[in-house]
């Protein structure tokens, strides 16, 4: 009796020292980081963006939705609250729906309205930066009251934002899982319906074996000499793409195989039975009933995507941008979890980094309920 006590008292405590790690890591990770949570930091870009637009004074502006704060500054006629960071800069705090800011337009002429939280740091010829609020203001009013032309302004849309990084994080995901997700899936239907045992089936499984085991940082070399150098593909979401599949591969065929081996010879005998070719059996009878078991490796992959840093940063690059094609200068990014390593080795920002590390928790915990549901929603059907 004594020793089963014990023995309980084990199980018990390794349980609870378990869950208190996880608790403690997840409580540390919020305490740092979700003070620095908000819209902006969702939805803005990484790098300040720096812009020249032409702004036209025009008559009409919306003044019920602009009010003068008490450390700001109205300017009516243009339908914007000005007031000042703690940079010294101007900051736009409000602007009316149809202020002449909403229809500037950039050097190249396409609509680049300004909005909230953009800083005007020059007005014509006047640099706004270092003035006071009422200087500032002045300055604004005087430049567009002078002219009765457009008047070129240059406005600084902050960053600090992860938006590129959560585009770069999705592109991954989809170009990896379509890569990948085909070829596993097909690969296990060949190792369970198709290839007979002997030295060929032992060598395939071998080898599936020891790519499981291969550290992601050997395969971002493979990808980096193979994808980026050789392919001439260059730092790219494509080539760190097509890295994940290769990693992604063993998992996918292991869990699809293990589904397929799951189902009953006896669907694969009454199909056959009934005058289905092999074929038609295992597309139209084993896959359908394998699906459960298919989409919960597919959803752990995507996981795999989402967590991994040492192989996308030797093909994928740390550009803090959203890729705009496939391979190229322009086609290269950082992903969430890429981002949070460069944060700490380069800035040392333990906040920012823990932010990020919010969002990539987040996605883990709704990938883990969306696996969960997928499992039940078929145990429930059948």
């Amino acid at each position: 009796m004594k020793k089963d006590g014990i023995l309980y008292a084990c199980v018990y405590l390794s349980a609870a020292f378990t869950v208190s790690i996880l608790v403690f890591i997840i409580g540390f990770i919020l305490y740092k980081g979700l003070g620095n949570l908000n819209l902006s930091f969702l939805t803005n870009m990484w790098e300040d963006k720096t812009t020249f637009v032409v702004v036209s004074e025009n008559e009409g502006i919306d003044e019920e939705t602009i009010s003068e704060g008490l450390n700001s500054w109205e300017i009516k006629s243009l339908g914007i609250v000005i007031e000042m960071n703690e940079e010294g800069n101007a900051v736009i705090k409000q602007i009316a729906k149809n202020s002449p800011f909403k229809k500037a337009r950039n050097l190249q002429n396409n609509l680049y309205p300004l909005k909230k939280s953009d800083l005007i740091t020059k007005v014509g010829s006047t640099r706004i930066e270092d003035m006071s609020l009422s200087e500032a203001v002045s300055a604004i009013s005087q430049e567009f009251a002078a002219s009765s032309e457009a008047i070129r302004v240059k406005a600084v849309r902050p960053g600090g934002g992860i938006l590129p990084m959560c585009v770069t994080t999705f592109y991954m995901i989809f170009l990896s899982i379509g890569i990948s997700a085909p070829i596993g899936i097909l690969s296990a239907v060949y190792l369970n319906e198709y290839a007979k045992a002997g030295r060929l089936l032992r060598i395939i499984r071998f080898a599936i074996q020891n790519l499981a085991g291969i550290p992601s940082i050997i395969y971002g070399l493979f990808g980096m000499m193979f994808f980026v150098q050789i392919l001439k593909m260059q730092y790219s979401v494509l080539a760190g793409a097509m890295t994940i599949a290769i990693i992604l591969l063993p998992t996918i065929i292991s869990t699809t195989e293990e589904a397929l081996k799951a189902i009953p010879n006896t669907y694969r005998e009454s199909s056959l039975g009934l005058g289905a070719t092999k074929l038609q059996t295992i597309f139209k009878v084993i896959l359908p009933n394998a699906i459960q078991g298919i989409l919960v490796a597919v959803i752990l992959s995507i996981g795999r995507v989402v967590g991994e840093s040492a192989a996308l940063i030797l093909t994928a690059g740390t550009v803090a941008q959203i890729p705009t094609a496939l391979t190229g200068t322009s086609a290269g990014g950082s992903t969430l979890t890429v981002k949070l390593y460069w944060i700490i080795k380069e800035t040392g920002d333990l906040s920012a980094a823990c932010s990020i590390a919010i969002i990539i928790i987040g996605i883990i915990i709704l990938l883990n309920i969306g696996s969960k549901l997928i499992t039940r929603h078929f145990l429930i059907k059948k």
